[in-house]
């Protein structure tokens, strides 16, 4: 049996995986995607529930019809789903519906801002825009930084935690770089931060569709307070993110957002706000998003995220083994095939713009790749060891060619035949490099 024929029965999994698409010279092939990172391509299984629930569908809550006890039925018994596969307690915590990682921390900045506005929120320098920018316009926020090949330094986020003398009420940190996949050490790094009096808030959208995470852990100082993460980056893309956390934290804060569903009592002169998360979903839920999700999840549980996350970096290794012997290719962060990471592998060719790169691929191979700083653009910047001239210079020259990355991120249904394929192609194109 070949290395590619193991992958066949998870991509029976995958809904348009023999889709084929048009080259620049017009032959047809098959989409060979590489772009996992940002947006996976659904389960059959969820299209397949999807289909079967819709006649059911209905608006939840307060409904006396059956397709409204139904539908609310499904969608609350949802989030104990959502609990155990993340390993948390649902008599602790909540999970809170939103529409993807982004609004969930956006989401929980507001409620921070309301409980804690003159603490400090300590970020990274590794971080997805999504967990930085929310908290830049509410707080004041320090940043931990990176070491030369890009990983955390953990040094520098003990003494940032001392240097604050206990004013940082929470530390923010994804679980998985979506640049160089890098797996950082969160339940660590919730240690080092309920040391110093501080809660941790982990971004899981590259950690929580490839590893398994325990939000509660056996030593409660390790314990993760706060997670979220988004649907389609987990084979369910029907606009779902989930954001979970302590229940005394929504109860005391008040929502963000109010209307329908959010309160319990509305007079003249008197709102009594509902209990989360009741009071933290405002407007009609999207139940089918609920339904995407948890069908995702019974699929990943049933393949174990365990072995989705050995053969995902199989498949990575190989590729770096490949892209390692060929000229002019520099990769970025660790080359070590044992680096504790998820399956993202961030390249440039020498003398070669990113965007062109990217484009190159798709034309000759059909290859969907991404390019540029995928909203990480500190990090980038500091991958790529931009001086503070060339940095200074892009903030009023954004429309010129920006420096950037070419970045692979394989999911669970890709092969090394179209490794092969991409490694034939990055020959042919940097055969033409002098």
């Amino acid at each position: 049996m070949s290395q590619s024929e193991t992958f066949f029965n998870y991509r029976n999994l995958i809904t348009g995986i023999d889709t084929k698409i048009p080259l620049k010279n017009g032959k047809l092939v098959p989409a060979i995607n590489f772009d996992n990172a940002a947006t996976t391509p659904p389960f059959n299984y969820v299209m397949e529930r999807i289909n079967s629930f819709s006649p059911y569908y209905s608006s939840i809550h307060r409904g006396n019809g059956f397709k409204s006890k139904l539908s609310s039925d499904a969608y609350e018994m949802s989030r104990n789903i959502i609990c155990n596969f993340v390993h948390c307690n649902p008599q602790k915590n909540t999970v809170i519906y939103v529409n993807n990682t982004t609004g969930a921390i956006n989401k929980l900045s507001y409620i921070f801002n309301s409980l804690y506005r003159n603490s400090i929120i300590l970020s990274t320098r590794m971080e997805h825009h999504s967990n930085d920018l929310p908290w830049r316009s509410k707080f004041k926020v320090d940043y931990v930084e990176v070491d030369e090949l890009g990983k955390l330094n953990l040094s520098d986020l003990k003494y940032k935690l001392r240097k604050h003398h206990g004013r940082v009420k929470l530390v923010c940190v994804t679980g998985a770089s979506n640049v160089t996949g890098y797996k950082n050490p969160i339940y660590k790094i919730a240690q080092i931060a309920h040391r110093y009096g501080a809660e941790i808030l982990v971004d899981g959208a590259q950690l929580v569709p490839h590893y398994p995470i325990y939000m509660e852990q056996s030593s409660k100082e390790e314990s993760i307070d706060y997670l979220a993460f988004s649907a389609h980056k987990m084979y369910a893309p029907f606009g779902i993110g989930v954001l979970i956390g302590p229940k005394s934290t929504f109860s005391n804060a008040p929502p963000e957002y109010s209307g329908g569903g959010t309160i319990k009592v509305v007079t003249d002169d008197y709102v009594l706000w509902d209990d989360p998360p009741g009071k933290n979903e405002a407007g009609t839920p999207n139940v089918l998003g609920v339904t995407a999700l948890v069908s995702s999840i019974k699929i990943l549980n049933k393949l174990s995220l365990n072995s989705i996350d050995k053969r995902e970096k199989s498949i990575c290794n190989y590729a770096l083994d490949k892209m390692l012997q060929l000229p002019n290719i520099i990769i970025y962060g660790d080359t070590n095939p044992n680096c504790d990471k998820v399956a993202i592998l961030p390249f440039n060719i020498k003398g070669m713009h990113h965007e062109t790169t990217a484009r190159l691929l798709s034309d000759l191979s059909g290859i969907s790749v991404r390019s540029g700083c995928f909203c990480a653009h500190p990090y980038v910047q500091r991958l790529l060891k931009l001086s503070p001239e060339e940095i200074n210079y892009f903030k009023t020259h954004f429309n010129d060619f920006r420096p950037g990355i070419v970045r692979l991120s394989f999911g669970l249904y890709n092969t090394y035949d179209e490794v092969d394929t991409l490694i034939d192609t990055l020959k042919k194109i940097t055969r033409n490099i002098r």
